[in-house]
């Protein structure tokens, strides 16, 4: 009986002892913890120490917790514990009272751990002050709410991705370039004359410098051909084997690989590592919604913030992600209430609407391919036989067929998703793949449809170089230019769509609202998984097009930073909140899950690229080679023997079967642990909420008492 003894104002009711000193035991076995354990367990034994265990005195409780943290006071900060600040100095106390029987060894390992920790801090508050458009995102956060403000978030990863993948390639491939054609150092370009070429296979038109017509340059500009086509943006200026200093040789081919092979790896580990990072708190906050609830009420609130219009914004964000729960709640409630016929018919409906979109998906596809077959017959016309909008309409087909389809199947897919009855979380998750297939899945399509040209001739004609020469003498060149069209087309598209369509639509609606169309169109809202669709599709682009064209990161680069403000301005004066509401992490997450789709989708164009199409001998680093990844045996033929025979060896099956069979042991034995992590949870789960219940029953148990005793 001293667990109710214990309880806060037990002391001071004067009730008769007899009230529960009668049975004891009896009363002790009417709680809801003891007799959910009866249940569960047999054993007599272990269900005695459950008991004890949910009623220890707070006595024990405190010695416990005591021990547990002067345990752990070497590896964890003090302000870490959830304790009250009497209990921190003591346990301050405590951690200076043992330093003193330590070694100097110990203590200077100790003090030189704790300025570690409070550098890593400092420096993590310094790091968030200057994090990029900080005050931006926020403000969109408390306006629009979390799944808005992740986009941006979003967009602003994708911004310091580009950058760095841009400082891998300057360093790796252009730096050295660049001081050896300005001087620099004292370097020179090192050109080794190709062997066994047929000089048919060498030959590489270049455009001509003669008297050019004033919109050629536009079309240049737009294109990447002509005097763009000529400069360190694409591929075919590197025709360099090496560049020679005075110590050593600089390997570009080689050079030019491992960039290409360091930013996918770096694109692939960043990606995982944020999508590690989002998965954990969308796990958490998924196990429990009444706790999702309870943390944004009673410890949501920033009480660091100290200005109006801050705390007006962090009252938005709460009340946005509150309307979120509370709307998956109702869908969640709506699922469980339908009848089986009512399940047989939604389920019948969406089997039937997803016919539609797999018919939708393969018109786009076969659309995106006879274009860029077209353009590819008619791109080699002169320029004088052609007028300004007819060349411009054949340069840009595959293109324009493509953002067609990007902006037509959107609104498809929305319309049809509206029928499916699913939640908004889902919704926009399934909308998002949906779309997300057709953009990624276009730049595939023309990939490919480039790769069969490239590769097929007319009367064996491709037998001498390997492929189609005559119409694609430096085939690199001419992908990196079909990257650089798609990327430029889309931020045009973006800036139109904004500036003519976006803000006349906001006038119409402002001071037109007594027009019945006006009341119908309505504000636009803004819709995430189209905007999310965009910049991974520029993403997407910018993965494949790197590698033909080295300079194309720094440009999406700029086009991101334009996006971001471009988007932000006509969020704020153009838009309206949507009705529908999304978690910001779960948001996250899928996001990210998305870009890593896009990043497989650009490896697989790459890697065929590079190991089977074989290489421009007209221009680029690797003339001499027969495919791109031929670099790498000839490198590897330069190592000495015993590092050969090392390399050879672990890239044989001998090495490659064990090495696997390790890693499905070292991936089940994870999967177990997860498991039994995941078991203790739901126990730790369910103990607490027989605490609770407890709870309530010994105060109704009270209340009893005292109306007995007031009778």
């Amino acid at each position: 009986m001293e667990p109710v003894a214990e309880l806060p104002g037990l002391e001071s009711l004067s009730l008769d002892s007899s009230c529960f000193a009668s049975s004891p035991v009896n009363f002790l076995q009417e709680l809801p913890s003891y007799r959910s354990i009866a249940r569960k367990r047999t054993n007599i034994l272990s269900r005695d120490k459950q008991c004890g265990t949910l009623l220890k005195p707070e006595d024990s409780y405190s010695s416990q917790l005591e021990e547990g943290l002067t345990e752990n006071l070497n590896s964890q900060s003090i302000r870490n514990y959830a304790l009250n600040i009497s209990e921190k100095r003591r346990l301050r106390d405590i951690q200076e009272t043992q330093m003193k029987y330590l070694s100097e060894w110990d203590q200077w390992k100790r003090y030189s751990s704790k300025s570690w920790k409070r550098f890593r801090e400092k420096a993590r508050e310094m790091a968030a002050h200057l994090e990029l458009w900080r005050e931006d995102i926020r403000s969109i956060d408390g306006k629009f709410g979390t799944g808005i403000q992740s986009y941006f978030s979003f967009l602003r990863f994708l911004v310091l991705l580009n950058l760095v993948i841009f400082l891998i390639i300057f360093l790796l491939v252009l730096l050295p370039i660049l001081l050896t054609e300005y001087k620099i150092t004292n370097s020179s370009f090192v050109f080794i004359p190709s062997k066994a070429m047929d000089t048919q296979c060498t030959v590489y038109p270049r455009s001509s410098s003669g008297l050019v017509y004033f919109y050629t340059y536009i079309i240049d500009l737009l294109s990447g051909t002509g005097f763009l086509e000529e400069t360190s943006l694409f591929y075919g200026r590197y025709t360099i084997d090496g560049v020679k200093f005075q110590n050593f040789t600089y390997d570009l081919p080689l050079a030019y690989l491992l960039s290409t092979i360091a930013y996918l790896a770096l694109s692939l580990l960043w990606i995982v590592k944020r999508s590690v990072e989002g998965f954990k708190i969308s796990l958490i906050r998924s196990e429990e919604h009444s706790q999702s609830y309870c943390n944004k009420i009673f410890a949501g609130w920033d009480f660091c913030i100290t200005s109006r219009s801050m705390a007006d914004l962090k009252h938005s964000s709460l009340r946005y992600e509150l309307r979120a729960d509370l709307e998956e709640e109702r869908i969640r409630q709506k699922i469980a209430e339908r009848t089986s016929e009512e399940t047989i018919r939604i389920y019948s409906l969406r089997l039937f609407l997803n016919c539609i979109v797999l018919a939708v998906l393969a018109a786009c596809f076969y659309a995106i391919y006879r274009a860029t077959i077209f353009s590819q017959e008619h791109m080699k016309k002169e320029i004088d036989k052609m007028i300004f909008g007819e060349n411009l309409l054949i340069l840009y087909l595959p293109s324009i067929v493509i953002t067609l389809a990007n902006f037509v199947t959107p609104m498809i897919f929305a319309k049809i998703i509206h029928y499916e009855d699913y939640s908004p979380g889902f919704e926009i998750r399934l909308t998002i793949l949906r779309c997300v297939f057709m953009r990624l899945a276009t730049i595939c399509v023309l990939v490919f449809t480039l790769g069969s040209k490239i590769t097929s001739c007319d009367n064996n004609s491709c037998e001498l170089c390997g492929y189609n020469q005559k119409l694609y003498p430096c085939w690199e060149t001419q992908v990196g230019q079909e990257m650089y069209k798609l990327m430029i087309f889309d931020l045009i598209i973006i800036l139109a769509m904004t500036l003519f369509v976006d803000f006349p639509r906001k006038l119409l609606v402002t001071y037109g609202s007594s027009w019945k169309l006006m009341q119908c169109w309505g504000q636009q809202e803004f819709a995430i998984p189209d905007n999310v669709l965009g910049i991974v599709y520029g993403q997407t682009i910018c993965w494949i097009g790197a590698f033909f064209s080295p300079l194309l990161p720094a440009i999406a680069t700029l086009k991101f930073i334009v996006i971001f403000y471009v988007k932000e301005m006509s969020l704020i004066h153009t838009c309206r909140p949507s009705p529908k509401q999304f978690r910001a992490s779960n948001s996250n997450f899928f996001f990210l899950l998305v870009l890593l789709i896009g990043l497989c989708l650009a490896i697989i164009p790459l890697t065929i690229s590079m190991a089977h199409i074989p290489s421009s001998k007209a221009c680029g680093p690797f003339t001499n080679f027969n495919t791109t990844w031929d670099v790498v045996p000839k490198t590897v033929s330069t190592f000495p023997s015993s590092l050969q025979s090392l390399l050879h060896g672990v890239t044989s099956e001998a090495f490659a079967v064990p090495f696997f069979m390790i890693i499905c042991l070292i991936m089940f034995y994870f999967i177990a642990l997860a498991g039994a992590h995941k078991r203790v949870v739901v126990q730790l789960r369910e103990q607490l909420s027989l605490e609770s219940r407890d709870k309530r029953y010994l105060i109704q148990k009270l209340t009893e008492a005292q109306r007995d005793v007031r009778k």
